[in-house]
């Protein structure tokens, strides 16, 4: 089976490659991180705790910064390859890969200058790691993560928020359940005062996941050691405690050669009188084993979840890119055709509304059921034709001479001033309908996934349909009013006819009578002049009543007619040519214009890049993990 270290190894160096450092909540981004889910060993302690020397103990190779102060400013992912004996070492960084460093004093240098190159000469901290790989056949395969030591008091130079910043950064490695802890302790120091210790305690009170170091065993009092911690007894851990030696400082400045300080670190066990019989399971190279058994563990445990976990994120992510769109063509053509079909995908959405597909244009109809009645029931023909109204207009109409027989001016004047109320629901049921048209405009652009992409094109897209809806508004409002000026214009005559009006009366006074003549005689055997009094208020009450039924009818009539002009004029010409005109505006620009309509919201397409990078990572992921054939 393949080195499991190496394959998360691999998966390390894709998550630093495409912007994955595990701190996406911090960032603002937002995207799932894969970082947290692998395996990893994190070297937690104090300033001058000895974690450096430990680091370099396990390469066997002075690579890291020295110095006062926090020299350790940005986490520094170390990947350590065993290879075969009589090969060349090397260390690359994974920002530079194409160079192999085989000057240890150049890795040094790189790691300050990379630093530097990201957080300034100041002394900030980055939560961007460095990724250092090192090839050797003095190193196990393992990988860890140097962490900036946890200090309690900021010194010149730094933040006052430096101490809290550090200790933020830490946590948010330690406290993964897939990290493996390395806390480093010094035992010429009351482990109580331990900064690793107490930080592990509180991510990991059972001490499952933290693995104890002691350095400086040497450094201690004469005539004291460090027993009841190695063996256990006053700090418990799950797994055991390991002890090491350091090379000394005067050690470091004479460049003494780490081969030969780890055959010092081993003496020193073997023949200490305190510790000799731990030996075994003491120094530098048993804790790189120690470590690296460790970690294939851990990895092996975790690859169904981990495998598990990217299948499903690789789902979510292509999900997530399907619904902001892929990027855009540079040619115009293409933006043509791009901006062509989301207008295809808007003007479907518009017409789901209207067809029932989508909800609200049922509102229409409420305004031809509901509003446009209302608004006919609402006239004020009570006012209209009550008596005195009725006598005036039709005075007005007789002028000098009034009417002989029946007022036929006075009728037609009061059907046409009545008529004319109808032109008010008309153009109201004209622009309720407008209005409705003019809001699913508004929803199916925000409806139409495709445009979100595009904040201009919607605003031009939205200026052009509403163009439009103004014209077809227009066109509606002159053929309400046609309809209502053409009942006007011409009178229902039979309408009148079936009517018993009061002139019929006049023209046949005697009835049934054979001689035509139902008044009693008057004087001399004659029959009597009708008595009708045509100036009477049951006159002028007639007139009103005919003329409201007239009305009535009319009323009825437009009921009808007015939603037929209006879904003809609007509704059907807003489904059938509603971007009509945009779309021989848009034939007309060119490619620069198509450029600036599918001109993206900035932070969208910053989504779509972190998206792709994830999605990439994630796909890679994958890849490494199905080319290894798993054994259990």
């Amino acid at each position: 089976m393949e080195n499991l270290i190496g394959l998360v190894n691999r998966i390390q160096k894709a998550c630093t490659a495409l912007g994955d450092h595990g701190d996406t909540e911090g960032s603002g981004i937002g995207l799932p991180t894969l970082w947290e889910a692998l395996p990893s060993v994190a070297v937690v302690g104090g300033q001058s705790s000895g974690k450096s020397s430990v680091l370099e103990s396990f390469v066997g190779r002075d690579f890291l910064p020295r110095g006062s102060g926090i020299v350790t400013r940005r986490p520094l992912v170390l990947q350590l390859h065993k290879i075969d004996e009589g090969q060349v070492e090397y260390a690359e960084f994974l920002h530079l890969p194409k160079r192999r460093f085989t000057d240890f004093s150049l890795v040094r240098k790189e790691i300050e200058d990379e630093t530097d190159r990201l957080t300034g000469r100041t002394k900030q901290i980055s939560i961007q790691p460095i990724h250092l790989s090192i090839y050797s056949p003095n190193v196990v395969n393992l990988t860890l993560i140097d962490l900036p030591g946890l200090t309690k008091v900021a010194v010149e130079g730094q933040p006052d928020s430096i101490v809290q910043d550090i200790e933020t950064m830490v946590r948010s490695y330690v406290e993964k359940p897939n990290c493996i802890i390395l806390a480093i302790s010094p035992a010429n120091q009351d482990i109580a005062t331990s900064d690793a210790m107490k930080l592990a305690k509180e991510v990991d009170p059972n001490g499952e996941r933290t693995f104890g170091v002691l350095t400086k065993l040497d450094l201690m009092d004469k005539g004291t050691n460090a027993l009841d911690v190695l063996e256990g007894r006053s700090f418990r851990l799950q797994h055991p405690w390991v002890g090491v030696v350091n090379r000394s400082q005067a050690d470091i400045n004479k460049n003494v050669d780490m081969i030969l300080s780890r055959r010092k670190e081993r003496e020193y066990f073997a023949t200490s009188p305190d510790y000799s019989h731990l030996a075994s399971k003491m120094g530098s190279e048993y804790l790189a084993k120690l470590l690296s058994q460790n970690l294939e563990s851990v990895i092996k445990s975790r690859i169904p979840s981990i495998t598990s976990l990217i299948s499903k994120t690789i789902d979510e992510l292509e999900a997530e890119m399907n619904q902001i769109g892929r990027p855009i063509a540079v040619d115009a053509g293409a933006q043509l055709y791009t901006i062509l079909d989301l207008c295809r995908a808007f003007d479907r959405v518009f017409k789901e509304h209207l067809d029932g597909g989508r909800p609200g244009g049922d509102r229409i109809y409420g305004v031809f059921d509901n509003q446009l009645p209302a608004a006919l029931k609402k006239l004020p023909f009570d006012r209209y034709l009550s008596l005195q109204n009725v006598k005036k207009v039709v005075s007005e109409a007789d002028g000098y001479q009034p009417h002989l027989i029946a007022p036929e001016q006075g009728y037609r004047r009061l059907i046409e001033g009545g008529l004319s109320y109808f032109r008010g629901p008309a153009e109201a049921s004209v622009d309720a309908v407008h209005l409705v048209l003019k809001e699913l405009v508004r929803k199916s652009i925000g409806e139409t996934q495709e445009l979100r992409r595009f904040p201009t094109l919607q605003a031009e897209l939205a200026a052009a349909s509403y163009e439009a809806l103004e014209r077809f508004r227009e066109d509606s409002r002159k053929t309400a009013l046609r309809l209502v000026d053409m009942e006007a214009s011409y009178l229902t005559v039979e309408f009148f006819r079936k009517l018993p009006q009061e002139v019929e009366r006049v023209n046949n006074p005697q009835g049934s009578n054979p001689t035509g003549n139902n008044n009693p005689p008057g004087p001399g055997g004659n029959p009597a002049a009708p008595v009708i009094d045509r100036f009477g208020d049951g006159h002028f009450r007639r007139i009103g009543a005919n003329v409201s039924a007239y009305i009535s009818m009319v009323s009825d009539t437009l009921r009808n007619t007015i939603p037929k002009a209006v879904v003809y004029c609007q509704v059907r010409e807003a489904k059938r040519s509603l971007l009509n005109h945009f779309y021989t505006q848009v034939g007309k620009k060119e490619g620069d214009q198509l450029a600036k309509l599918l001109d993206e919201d900035p932070a969208l397409m910053e989504r779509r890049v972190q998206c792709a990078k994830r999605l990439e990572l994630y796909k890679s992921a994958k890849d490494e993990i199905d080319s290894v054939s798993w054994s259990r």
